[in-house]
């Protein structure tokens, strides 16, 4: 099984991104004099987060068997170089070249259609957008950090990233774009999510200028700087309501449900219970919006879901729309709390002193993330995933089988092959 495992997640890579060794190729080099390419340097420090890897030194544990180190060659046909080689290239890398590679790689798969059949009405490719915690520092640690000061006077150091994920139903959330929330060098407020956002929408623009989007949002998003920015690029969007928020707006709702008993649909099955109510035509401060609301019951337990979408509603499309509203949770789980809990180790470290490494070495754990779920997520592994066996599972003899067995050479010569999404 780990054979099959390390063979067919390179033919994933290499069957969508044929050309990414030449890709990491362009990344500019910093140094003058050096032993691996840059390829070669990139290339394992994505294969560190590939490999879900805890950190550097692990990697570089890993790295000292023989047998390890030569299945390594076999599978990329490059030399594996040591991750402090990694970490000094990644210190003097520029971010936003990483970035940049990211979101090139995103657009490939893109083109390919990859995600097409998980579009919201065959249309709009469905945007999650999320603020999330990297990691809690100390004092001094640079002058960007963002800070809090609790109730006991005890002022903590930490730093947040804004994510923009590309998400569907069976599980994808892939990393399209990501700003850091950090505080300028001079500042009178420090920096937070909703100035973040605005910074985050003009990369997502610059990357994907004609990708049609629609953003899924928290309670945090509704309010008319937002709207604008979304009219503004084109975008459409699905945002939590919640009850305390905008009081104009649901006095109009309110009013409007008074009189309006006919936007109403019920669906029902043997586990299930949810009852839609929905509204069109509203106005806030020139933005016109949708509102919708489902009451779910599952097994005697009862719970509401409220948004609002510049989208129009009807019988035909409540179910829809109220379930893609609710995929923003994907950013969370199957994105955030994949990273910090699976393998990844979001929150670690990888360079204690370089600001720029620290985000570097993101940029490189979500491209790995998106190359494992372009394999996790496929047929390829849909063959190993039976009863209880896990995906951690399936990457646990991936490891074994690295270290304590000599593969076969890898050969991507092959007639092409079909890899499907459920």
């Amino acid at each position: 099984m780990g054979q099959q495992i390390a063979v067919d997640l390179r033919r994933t890579i290499h069957h969508y991104i044929p050309d990414l060794y030449e890709r990491l190729q362009r990344i500019t080099d910093p140094r003058k004099i050096c032993d691996y390419s840059i390829t070669e340097v990139l290339l394992a420090g994505l294969f560190m987060f590939m490999l879900k890897q805890d950190s550097r030194n692990a990697m570089n544990s890993d790295r000292a068997e023989k047998t390890f180190a030569e299945n390594y060659q076999k599978i990329f046909g490059k030399r594996l170089p040591h991750m402090d080689t990694v970490n000094d290239v990644l210190i003097a890398v520029g971010n936003g070249e990483l970035e940049l590679l990211k979101a090139s790689l995103v657009a490939s798969l893109i083109e390919r259609k990859i995600f097409g059949k998980f579009k919201l009405f065959g249309q709009y490719h469905r945007v999650a957008v999320d603020a999330t915690g990297v990691m809690a520092v100390n004092e001094g640690h640079c002058e960007h950090c963002l800070h809090k000061t609790s109730r006991n006077g005890v002022k903590s150091y930490f730093h947040n990233v804004l994510e923009a994920k590309l998400v569907a139903p069976n599980g994808f959330a892939i990393s399209l774009a990501t700003v850091w929330i950090e505080n300028p060098t001079n500042y009178d407020k420090q920096d937070c999510e909703l100035k973040a956002f605005r910074r985050l929408a003009k990369q997502l623009k610059q990357f994907f200028p004609r990708l049609p989007i629609c953003i899924h949002a928290d309670g945090l998003y509704p309010n008319k700087p937002f709207f604008d920015l979304c009219k503004e690029n084109n975008w459409r969007f699905i945002v939590t309501l919640k009850d305390d928020s905008l009081k104009s707006l649901w006095e109009d709702i309110d009013a409007e449900l008074l009189v309006n008993h006919q936007n109403q649909r019920r669906v029902a099955s043997a586990k299930i219970e949810q009852n839609f109510r929905w509204l069109n035509g509203l106005n806030y401060q020139d933005t016109k919006l949708s509102w919708l609301e489902c009451q779910e019951t599952q097994q005697k337990q009862s719970n509401r879901f409220v948004v609002v979408s510049d989208l129009p509603v009807d019988y035909h499309c409540v179910a829809e729309l109220s379930e893609s509203g609710r995929l923003r949770f994907k950013i969370e789980n199957e994105g955030f709390n994949t990273l910090k809990n699976l393998g990844y180790n979001f929150s670690h470290k990888f360079s204690r002193k370089s600001n720029i490494a620290m985000k570097n070495y993101m940029s490189l754990m979500h491209i790995a993330h998106m190359f494992n779920q372009l394999y996790e997520l496929s047929s390829l592994a849909a063959r190993h995933i039976q009863r209880k066996v896990t995906i951690k599972y399936l990457w646990k003899r991936l490891l074994s089988t690295l270290l304590e067995i000599t593969l076969e050479v890898v050969s991507l010569d092959e007639p092409p092959f079909q890899i499907r999404y459920d």
